[in-house]
């Protein structure tokens, strides 16, 4: 991964949402399982939104158009 790719604004929303959430379960305001809850909606939606991305662009054969 390039640094380019850091720069789209979903990679953006996803890192800032990780050091917000670290900092207020750091400081108190989030519970450990809250934080959990809220990371691993944050890096699933981010990773599975890279994997339809790299889905869509493979040619797997199945591919009936024109």
């Amino acid at each position: 991964m390039n640094f380019r790719n850091l720069l789209t604004v979903k990679s953006i929303v996803t890192l800032v949402l990780t050091l917000v959430f670290a900092y207020l379960s750091i400081v108190g305001n989030v519970s450990a399982e809250q934080f959990l809850t809220i990371f691993t909606v944050i890096i699933g939606f981010y990773f599975g939104t890279q994997k339809a991305k790299d889905d869509y662009g493979k040619d797997d054969g199945t591919n009936t158009g024109p």
